[in-house]
């Protein structure tokens, strides 16, 4: 599955309240969201917004009414969402800044991040903090799952590095919150994970001692080659997302009918060479629940862990 994110949200498309009332429309009236007060978006532009593009939106609305004689540098997953960074928890309603120099305080709106200072980087616009700081940004201020699954998309997408995912976790004070999940962000992320889904699939595997599966297993037969999500000596494992199976945008049911036959068959070849366990969301969000589901279909988790070596950067 590709990591291929959606384009960016495009600021342009907000308008300020006052600017529209000069020009005759009142946006209070029906026919506009507001983003933030001051702040408006037709409605029918947001409702068509995935999440992570209306965070986008309350980002750059954010900080049009926030302005100053400094520009605000995007931090955590205010950074990711414009990195287009996936997210497994909802958007959070406000944005997070970086403040090297411990001289700001938070808002309703507005948290800071203190931390080191990094090279700035501007995309869409915006200043954000490099990839590989939001990626240790999201595991000190967040939770290990969204962490995780921007790692992956990271390496995947060739934002950051592993090396530059360790330098940044070096860079944090020893015993400072979110060290112990920055340090497993580094040590489990792997670019071979084809989805976020697929990211907290192995994080639930990583946290019930399951062994490490081998990741984009290649098998073949007479009639091509397949990948898996997962493999192991006896199994292999499937997560099956909403585009899981590429059903393209307004196929026909015959179109989306072919795509679902076109994957059991896919499935069909695969246990020809082993049993296959497959899973989704619903199954993936709970440690306990997916650790079943691999259980019934046999296997069985490790005394201890084989996930990564001894000295790794949890020991530093």
């Amino acid at each position: 599955m590709s990591w291929e994110p959606r384009p960016p949200f495009d600021p342009t498309l907000l308008k300020v309240g006052t600017e529209l009332r000069r020009v005759g429309v009142e946006p209070a009236r029906g026919q506009w969201h507001a983003v933030r007060r001051g702040i408006w978006l037709p409605t029918d532009v947001w409702e068509g917004l995935a999440a992570e593009e209306r965070h986008q939106a309350f980002t750059h609305a954010t900080l049009l009414s926030s302005p100053g004689a400094t520009p605000l540098v995007l931090a955590g997953h205010s950074a990711a969402s414009m990195w287009r960074l996936p997210r497994i928890e909802p958007w959070p309603r406000h944005i997070l800044v970086l403040d090297t120099e411990h001289t700001m305080g938070p808002s309703q709106f507005v948290r800071v991040r203190r931390a080191p200072p990094v090279p700035r980087t501007r995309t869409h616009g915006v200043l954000v903090t490099p990839p590989a700081r939001t990626v240790i940004d999201l595991a000190c201020t967040g939770t290990l799952d969204t962490a995780l699954a921007a790692a992956d998309n990271a390496l995947a997408r060739a934002l950051c590095t592993r090396e530059e995912l360790r330098a940044e976790y070096d860079l944090l004070v020893p015993g400072s919150k979110g060290r112990g999940n920055a340090a497993l962000v580094v040590d489990l992320a792997d670019g071979l994970s084809g989805s976020p889904l697929e990211s907290l699939s192995r994080l639930q595997m990583f946290r019930a001692s399951f062994p490490p599966p081998v990741l984009q297993a290649e098998y073949r037969d007479r009639i091509g080659t397949m990948l898996t999500d997962f493999d192991w000596e006896r199994l292999i494992g499937e997560c099956d997302g909403h585009t899981k199976y590429r059903v393209p945008a307004g196929a026909t049911p015959e179109q989306a009918t072919q795509v679902l036959w076109d994957e059991k068959r896919r499935e069909d070849r695969l246990r020809r060479f082993k049993p296959v366990a497959r899973w989704t969301w619903s199954t993936a969000r709970s440690t306990s629940a997916l650790a079943r589901l691999l259980m019934s279909h046999g296997l069985r988790p490790q005394p201890r862990s084989t996930w990564f070596e001894l000295g790794s950067s949890r020991s530093s």
